[in-house]
């Protein structure tokens, strides 16, 4: 159990890492995140099953501004190694991934607060030329983070499989129900933020599109989305005279704009 609670805690470590000295390669994604630990788990399959779950719920999720997002590192892997260790499917992982996510989201927070000071310090550095304190200074914030996910990952796990398989067992068929339904209406909610960004009224008949299909016929997920990568190819090559046409039509000195947007941002 301590050689996996090791492995779990470094899948948190590094997926939280990633998008910060890492570069942005999708380590962070319950997708990634559940298989890996599906993988350390023994049950690769349930481990893709509950990511795919968990990315439904957090596909549309972005931090705007200062704001900071629910931790879905920590969130996606330890619902996701839970879920697997007490044997309770992915209706259990979805009502426990999300919790355990906002309350993941204060060390977030924290770790920002505490990597201000070393912001400054590099400030110091930099203005000496010392390129070594500055390097310095923006490693430890790199180590906080890397920290803040694998040490709660790393005990959860090591401390917590056992009690959590026993307050899962515990609890009454009714609860578990009720979770089980809250953990089918979350994707929608997913979904519904992921929406409300990418909605436009060009666009919006394609999504209809999609629905239909899936409401009347018995195609699976993978036939749709070749269907419209198919429909997204003939749009392209074979219907170019679509931009240029109608009311949208531009003229012969004009810059072409994008269509499919509802407006161009104005710097001027």
């Amino acid at each position: 159990m301590v050689a996996q609670a090791l492995m779990i805690g470094l899948i948190s470590g590094i997926g939280i890492l990633d998008g910060r000295i890492l570069g942005q390669v999708m380590l962070d994604r319950p997708i990634v995140t559940g298989t890996l630990v599906g993988l350390v788990l023994g049950d690769v399959g349930q481990g893709i099953i509950i990511g795919a779950q968990l990315e439904l719920i957090w596909m549309g999720l972005t931090g705007i501004g200062a704001s900071t997002p629910p931790d879905v590192v920590t969130g996606g892997v330890l619902g996701t190694a839970f879920a697997i260790l007490s044997g309770s499917g992915s209706e259990v992982a979805l009502a426990l991934a999300v919790p355990i996510a906002v309350l993941a989201q204060t060390l977030g927070v924290l770790c920002r607060i505490v990597n201000s000071y070393f912001a400054h310090k590099a400030d110091g550095y930099a203005k000496k030329a010392d390129f070594r304190g500055v390097a310095i200074m923006m490693w430890i914030p790199a180590l906080l983070f890397f920290l803040s996910t694998f040490i709660p990952s790393f005990f959860a796990i090591l401390l917590g499989a056992g009690r959590i398989e026993a307050f899962i067992n515990a609890v009454p068929d009714a609860i578990m129900d009720g979770l089980g339904v809250a953990g089918v209406l979350l994707p929608a909610i997913g979904f519904a933020l992921l929406l409300d960004m990418l909605y436009s009224k060009k666009m919006a008949v394609f999504f209809f599109v999609g629905f239909l299909i899936v409401s009347y016929t018995a195609l699976d997920t993978m036939a749709i989305a070749l269907l419209g990568a198919c429909l997204a190819i003939i749009l392209h090559f074979y219907a170019p005279g679509i931009k240029g046409s109608g009311a949208n039509k531009v003229e012969d000195n004009e810059p072409e704009l994008d269509n499919l947007t509802e407006g161009e941002i104005d710097f001027d």
